[in-house]
């Protein structure tokens, strides 16, 4: 297994950041077939795979705002105001995901990328651990 973790700076607002071609980029250098796990090793933010850039990932936020309002219903409570919610995040939008690898480039669909989803206005860096199996 081979293993990067790289940084990610998602900043000051909820966020949907792209980081396709850093996976992209990692895959590439085994010029195999296998498969890419992507991991973010925090309990406040998400892995997923989904289209960008056509307004999603607005939507996304959007829906994530209705279904985990940022209010004072948490009784997760620290931090900024519905900072709870960040930590339900995860059992909706799980901290993984796993691409597979052929010839090296990923098998994604047309419209997929691979995407950190950050509800945490509290922490904006974050490490994500990107891992390469194969035969």
């Amino acid at each position: 297994m081979k293993s990067r973790e790289i940084q990610v700076r998602t900043g000051s607002r909820e966020r949907v950041h792209d980081i396709t071609q850093e996976c992209a980029d990692f895959a590439r250098e085994s010029g195999e077939d296998g498969l890419l796990h992507v991991f973010v090793p925090h309990a406040t933010a998400g892995i997923a795979v989904i289209e960008l850039g056509s307004g999603s990932d607005d939507d996304l936020l959007a829906a994530l705002g209705d279904l985990l309002p940022a209010d004072d219903r948490w009784r997760h409570a620290h931090g900024s105001r519905g900072h709870g919610r960040s930590h339900v995040m995860p059992a909706l939008i799980p901290p993984y995901a796993t691409v597979p690898v052929l010839g090296g480039r990923l098998a994604l669909g047309t419209w997929q990328s691979v995407a950190v989803i950050d509800l945490n206005v509290d922490n904006p860096n974050r490490r994500v651990r990107l891992s390469f199996l194969s035969n």
